[in-house]
C-alpha cells in the first residue's frame, strides 16, 4: 500500500495543505488538498473518495474536481462515500445548487459526475480491492475514521479529526495496525481547547496510543496548526517514542 500525503495541517497557510491521503493513485482518505496538489491526469485517477466527516477543510476538494472534470472529462465519474449524516450534511450544505452546482445531477439527473454513497458504521465495504470499514470516532459533529486493508494483508487506520475516543480502540483490539495515522492539532497547554473542539494534543494522543492493545508498527502525526507547529514537535520529541513520525506533505508512505 502505497499512501500519498496531499495534505496534513490542520489549517491553511502557504505551505501548509488541508487533510487528503491518496492510496495507491485511486482512492482518497479526505478531500482538503486533492485539486491543489494533484495535476489533471492525477485527478483523473480517482475513483473513489472516503470522507471521516463534514467539515469544510476535509472535504473542499471535492466539488473543484468535479468542476475540473465536467470542463475537459466529462465522461469520468467518481463515488464520495460516507456514513449517512456526512453524507447528507455535503449534499444539503454543499451540492446544493446555491453554494455549489450539484454534480450529483450533472451532466444528468440520473448520471452525475459525483455518485454520493452511504456506508454503515464497522460494515466492511470491497473497494477497488481493498476492504476499507468506517469507524466512529470523537468528534463534534458525525466523523469516522478509515481501516484499510490491502490484499496482501497490509492495515492502517486513519483517524480523522478526533478527541479521545477509547470506542474505537476498543473496536480495532484484535487488529495489528501496520500503520496509524493519527491526529495532533493543539500543543499541551491548549488541552482545554483540544477537548472542546474534539482534537488532541500530544500528551492526548500519548493516552490513545496506551489504550490499543497491539501497538501499531509506525504512528503517524497529522493534522498539527501550523501555528504551533514547532512546539508540537517539540512535544512529540519529548515522548522518546521511536515509532512516531510526524507527516509532511508530499511525502509517500510505503505499508
Amino acid at each position: 500500500m502505497k499512501i500519498r500525503v496531499l495534505g496534513c495541517s490542520g489549517a491553511e497557510m502557504p505551505g501548509h495543505n488541508p487533510s487528503s491521503f491518496l492510496i495507491d493513485g485511486v482512492i482518497v482518505l479526505d478531500a482538503g488538498s486533492i485539486t491543489s496538489t494533484l495535476n489533471e491526469k492525477e485527478q483523473c485517477n480517482i475513483k473513489s473518495i472516503f470522507v471521516t466527516h463534514a467539515h469544510l477543510d476535509h472535504i473542499r476538494g471535492i466539488p473543484f474536481l468535479a468542476d475540473n472534470l465536467i470542463i475537459n472529462k466529462p465522461d469520468i465519474r467518481f463515488e464520495v462515500l460516507s456514513i449517512k449524516p456526512i453524507i447528507k450534511a455535503m449534499k444539503d450544505n454543499l451540492l446544493n445548487s446555491t453554494i455549489w452546482p450539484d454534480f450529483t445531477d450533472i451532466p444528468h439527473p440520473k448520471d452525475g459526475i459525483i455518485k454520493l454513497t452511504e456506508l454503515k458504521e464497522n460494515k466492511e465495504r470491497d473497494e477497488l480491492g481493498y476492504k476499507i470499514t468506517p469507524i466512529k470516532v470523537n468528534h463534534t459533529v458525525p466523523a469516522v475514521g478509515y481501516l484499510v486493508v490491502d490484499k496482501n494483508g497490509k492495515s492502517l487506520f486513519y483517524t480523522g479529526d478526533t478527541g479521545p475516543t477509547p470506542k474505537t480502540w476498543k473496536r480495532l483490539k484484535n487488529i495489528c495496525l501496520d500503520a496509524l495515522i493519527i491526529e495532533v492539532s493543539f500543543p499541551n497547554k491548549m488541552k482545554e481547547l483540544a477537548l472542546m473542539t474534539g482534537h488532541l494534543t500530544a500528551e492526548l494522543m500519548l493516552n490513545e496510543i496506551k489504550s490499543i492493545k497491539c501497538m501499531p508498527k509506525k504512528i503517524f502525526i497529522t493534522h498539527p496548526k501550523p501555528q504551533y507547529l514547532k512546539q508540537i514537535i517539540t512535544e512529540l520529541e519529548a515522548l522518546k517514542m521511536k515509532n512516531i513520525i510526524l507527516l509532511e506533505e508530499g511525502k509517500i508512505i510505503n505499508i
